[in-house]
């Protein structure tokens, strides 16, 4: 098993580490090669579900928060 460690910044993103693959509702799969990926959590993002920095100007307020969870390993 591996962790991984998900974090929401106070009145921010939300971080995974990267990098990650993305699924769109549409099928369509983006790939993501940062070390670390921001996340919208305030639903104003043009770049959803990206973070483009938009809840600073809105005013967004939320905790921070850190969530660790086990993913399995691929087996070789």
């Amino acid at each position: 098993m591996a962790t991984i460690t998900i974090t929401g910044r106070k009145n921010g993103s939300v971080r995974v580490p990267g990098p990650i693959t993305l699924h769109r509702a549409n099928g369509e799969e983006v790939r993501i090669d940062k070390e670390t990926v921001g996340l919208c959590r305030c639903g104003a993002s043009k770049a959803k579900p990206l973070c483009d920095s938009t809840h600073r100007e809105i005013g967004f307020e939320a905790d921070e928060f850190t969530i660790e969870c086990e993913l399995p390993t691929a087996e070789a």
